[in-house]
């Protein structure tokens, strides 16, 4: 079964992976070259991060019950989902913290 903190560690993952195809493939093929129109696939891309977004917040959430963590943590790490980079950060510390 697997832990609050191991589902964690994935949706951190997941949607920090899917935040950099967002912003470093979806959003310059759209705005720069201007494919997006023509390739209709790509708007799978922001509707996925949406999703994983809102179960990364969700997995936050029971992690942060479960471990009892502060509300401005908690915060910290759904504020973390929305930066390029910061969730893979965030994971590493709440990962060496609490494991």
């Amino acid at each position: 079964m697997k832990t609050p903190l191991s589902r964690f560690r994935l949706m951190a993952i997941i949607c920090g992976v899917n935040l950099l195809l967002l912003c470093f493939a979806y959003l310059p093929a759209k705005y720069i070259f201007d494919l997006v129109e023509n390739h209709k696939i790509l708007i799978v891309v922001p509707i996925a991060h949406g999703y994983f977004y809102i179960a990364y917040i969700l997995t936050v959430l029971q992690l942060g019950v479960q471990k009892r963590l502060k509300l401005y943590l908690m915060g910290l790490l759904i504020l973390a989902g929305t930066i390029p980079f910061a969730s893979f950060i965030a994971e590493r510390k709440i990962v060496q913290k609490y494991s």
